[in-house]
């Protein structure tokens, strides 16, 4: 089964789900799952829609629903302080302490292949229809902290983004391309580090060549991370993780050594950006 999940009380996310039982056959179902619960008819896997009545950051029991989850794709808002109108995937989890939903130190499984679909999907249409948005990757953050191949696409960054409907369109459409092609994963996945938030080297490198990225680890988070969290990283990759890519400028002086060498103990093939 492959779950897309809003919550009631996010209207960027009501946006996105509305468009999608807008634009595809679903129907409601009559089972309860304490939530709202759509059906996609005439498909050839199970694909569900369930709308919560909380956020999605915190919905930690989601894997309840099903114990046949393949795929569970998240519509969100995004918020930032700079109000960037964006649109952006990325996987959850966290790399230290969990101060916005799920468990500390613990990462969700990334569908790089898929992520990288919702990318290149978003990004197209996004050119297509002519919407002034930004399309990129953000980095792995926030709950929840699942062991399902899980991601986030994400409409913002602020309330005005949040009803647009035509950029929701777009996000909609890009959600359900990812669920039509979860099976292809032509695309090497490779664990990404250092930069900002929104890696826009990453972005353009899943863009233009044949590589998904996993995992991203941003500058600011390079200092919690250890062994242990790395070994997860790759674990925690739906495809097999051969390459980290490193955006060099964007590692401090004093990480990168211990970065390095820990990468290499790791037998990862180390490639920088």
């Amino acid at each position: 089964m492959i779950l897309l999940v809003a919550s009631t009380k996010d209207p960027a996310s009501m946006n996105i789900a509305n468009r999608i039982l807008e634009n595809y056959p679903f129907e409601l179902c009559k089972e309860h799952f304490k939530a709202q619960v759509y059906v996609l008819k005439e498909y050839r896997k199970e694909v569900r829609l369930v709308v919560l009545d909380e956020e999605l950051v915190y919905a930690q029991n989601i894997t309840d629903f099903s114990p046949t989850l393949e795929l569970i794709i998240f519509l969100s808002r995004h918020s930032s302080e700079k109000g960037i109108p964006t649109l952006s995937v990325h996987t959850p989890g966290n790399f230290g302490k969990a101060e916005l939903g799920g468990i500390s130190r613990k990462l969700s499984v990334a569908p790089a292949n898929a992520m990288r679909t919702a990318l290149k999907t978003m990004a197209h249409l996004t050119e297509e229809e002519g919407l002034a948005y930004k399309v990129s990757y953000e980095c792995t953050h926030h709950g929840p902290s699942l062991d399902r191949p899980t991601m986030f696409v994400e409409l913002g960054s602020t309330p005005k983004q949040w009803t647009d409907i035509e950029a929701a369109k777009v996000i909609a459409h890009a959600a359900m391309e990812t669920i039509s092609n979860f099976e292809k994963r032509d695309a090497p996945a490779a664990l990404g580090i250092g930069g900002p938030h929104y890696n826009e080297k990453f972005t353009k490198i899943a863009l233009e060549s044949n590589i998904a990225f996993g995992h991203i680890i941003p500058k600011y988070a390079i200092q919690e991370v250890d062994k242990e969290v790395l070994r997860q990283c790759l674990q925690k990759t739906l495809e097999k993780v051969e390459l980290a890519l490193l955006d060099w400028k964007g590692i401090r002086g004093e990480d990168k050594q211990r970065l390095v060498k820990t990468l290499e103990e790791m037998h990862l093939k180390i490639q920088k950006v």
